[in-house]
């Protein structure tokens, strides 16, 4: 039961002081709550021997009063201490686990699904919080207030009754523990469900576009209807147990009471309790009530926490595919790139996704990938990125193996544009601006020049500022990608990647912004993949990619004198061109 607390044994040692007060204060709280059934008690008896005087009445009402003051204020602290650490801990968890999302590389997002992450951020995160909250207060009302309560009953009233009417209670210990590990298995099972939910509703929500395309609304709410039926059968099955905790506690609670009423008559006939002391001790069993409830609400916190916090455990405890380097090798800038016989095969691939595959790229020069649609082009560039673990064979920056470069240095030195580009929810000027915070209005204007979009602005409804929607749904695909293009320039890399990312841009255009990069990044690395031939015609070398392998290698030129596949799709790429022409000026 216990066990969840062991687990954030770190964030309780972390805020020691915040919790420690919260307890004292919650303890002293409890032994003030004792007195007023005890001054009840002795008034009840100064009634029954006749010794009741206005002046003990005044003072009982003040004792009282004082008390009742007392306690809530003392009440108000504890509950801010002790709930605002709650929030505390769920921030904390948050933060960390968003951190671990960010530093994981592809390999963990193909393993775990969007939906069931947000759901580990999100509820998971809500019961662990609830537990460093609520469950510390229950954990403390059915251990301390109750055992504060025992001791009372026991020296202040009548140790007989007591233990009389505490029979009950080890059978209620027996039943709640069986309710709790019930509770843990289908509260995980309901979780797990949760998460199935969230990953249906955000595939929906991204892919509504083919949905009504294809008219499969129907389909969609019937799918729906099924995975919330099934969140809707698992959280039935937690309820039906935490519904046995209320019930069996009041029998338990009831038995108590008949017990302590039945015993305590016999008592205070044979004179060994007062009738006051009878009163009391009835005051102090109603008190008991909480705790004994308490004792049930702290193994369903505490079961749902322990299932939330394993979830949530497993996820940061995922350790990253690709590690930081113990030692690491820090080139002060990017020099020649080298791959010296690279075999790479992807975690979920059965075969190898490169093979043997070497070249060398001096500083300042351009290189082109190309071949045909699944050949490797994009593996290529990604073993620059570091997304994935190493292959054999070695992938070398001014000679440092790329495995011994600091990931952060590595990354500030590459600009990447993929060909699905991806635009956050702001203006396009803030989407441009996100790798360089910093830059100023020339460099801003400078990069939608170099990617041909500033003759898109004039189009759209407020320029710069208008803003592009979720994933860029406000813009085309060419733009989206222009945008992307812009983005990955104003941070001026010294290593550009482009990987097939102007794929959605017409011929014309995408040769504008090619012979723009080729006069602004004089004498910086650039690597090109593309399955247009003309992006790449001007790369001082070219490579062509087939299942993995370099079939062909050279410079354009070089390239059609060979006569292979370069040259064969060269041509047919270029007959292409002039009969799209061709149609359009006979239009």
């Amino acid at each position: 039961m216990l066990t969840v607390m062991r687990k954030l044994s770190w964030f309780f040692r972390e805020e020691w002081k915040r919790y420690s007060l919260a307890v004292v204060l919650l303890v002293a709280a409890g032994i003030l709550e004792i007195f007023p059934p005890m001054l009840v008690g002795r008034s009840i008896d100064a009634i029954a021997l006749g010794h009741l005087t206005f002046g003990y009445v005044a003072k009982t009402i003040a004792a009282l009063a004082a008390i009742t003051v007392t306690v809530y204020f003392i009440s108000y602290l504890w509950g801010y201490r002790l709930f605002g650490g709650a929030f505390v801990m769920e921030r904390t968890m948050r933060s960390r686990l968003m951190r671990h999302f960010l530093n994981m590389t592809p390999s963990f997002y193909e393993k775990n699904r969007t939906g069931d992450l947000m759901a580990r951020a999100t509820n998971d995160l809500q019961a662990v919080a609830q537990t460093a909250g609520f469950g510390i207060l229950t954990l403390l009302d059915s251990t301390l207030w109750m055992a504060t309560l025992l001791v009372t009953m026991i020296f202040f009233v009548s140790w007989k009754l007591t233990l009389a009417a505490i029979v009950p209670l080890p059978v209620m210990a027996v039943l709640v523990s069986y309710y709790g590990n019930w509770i843990h298995k289908r509260y995980m099972a309901a979780q797990d469900a949760f998460g199935d939910m969230n990953e249906g509703v955000l595939e929906t929500i991204s892919g509504i576009r083919v949905i009504r395309a294809y008219t499969q609304e129907r389909s969609a709410e019937r799918q729906f209807a099924e995975v919330t039926q099934d969140v809707l059968d698992k959280n039935l099955a937690v309820v039906r147990i935490d519904s046995l905790f209320e019930p069996t506690i009041k029998i338990l609670v009831g038995l108590s009471y008949i017990i302590g009423l039945s015993y305590g008559a016999y008592l205070v006939f044979h004179n060994e309790l007062t009738i006051g002391g009878l009163v009391s001790f009835n005051v102090y069993l109603g008190m008991m009530i909480w705790p004994m409830f308490a004792i049930g609400e702290l193994i369903n916190i505490m079961q749902r926490g322990n299932a939330s916090l394993d979830r949530v455990n497993e996820t940061l405890q995922y350790a990253p595919d690709v590690p930081e380097p113990e030692q690491a090798a820090d080139p002060a800038l990017p020099g020649s790139i080298e791959f010296r016989n690279l075999t790479f095969r992807y975690p979920s691939s059965a075969v190898d996704n490169l093979k043997e595959v070497t070249f060398r790229l001096e500083s300042g020069k351009t290189l082109g990938i190309v071949g045909r649609t699944g050949s490797g082009k994009s593996t290529l560039i990604k073993q620059l990125l570091r997304e994935y673990p190493a292959g054999r064979g070695e992938v070398t920056l001014s000679g440092a193996p790329i495995e011994e470069i600091n990931m952060d240095r590595l990354k500030s030195w590459l600009g990447y544009v993929p060909q699905e580009a991806f635009l956050f929810s702001q203006t396009i000027r803030d989407n441009i601006r996100f790798s360089n915070e910093r830059a100023s209005d020339e460099e801003l204007e400078q990069a939608v020049r170099l990617s041909a979009f500033h003759k898109d602005l004039t189009m759209l409804p407020d320029g710069m500022n208008t803003l592009v929607g979720e994933k860029g749904v406000a813009l085309s695909g060419g733009q989206k990608q222009r945008v992307s293009m812009a983005r990955a320039l104003i941070a001026d890399p010294h290593i550009l990647l482009l990987d097939d990312s102007m794929s959605a841009v017409d011929a014309r255009t995408e040769a504008e912004i090619i012979a723009n990069i080729y006069k602004a990044r004089v004498g910086k690395t650039t690597v090109i993949a593309t399955h247009r031939l003309s992006a790449v015609q001007h790369a001082d070398l070219i490579l062509v990619l087939d299942e993995g392998a370099v079939v062909e290698r050279g410079t354009h030129e070089e390239l059609l004198r060979a006569g292979g596949w370069y040259r064969e799709q060269f041509v047919r790429q270029q007959l292409e061109a002039q009969r799209t022409e061709g149609d359009v000026q006979s239009l």
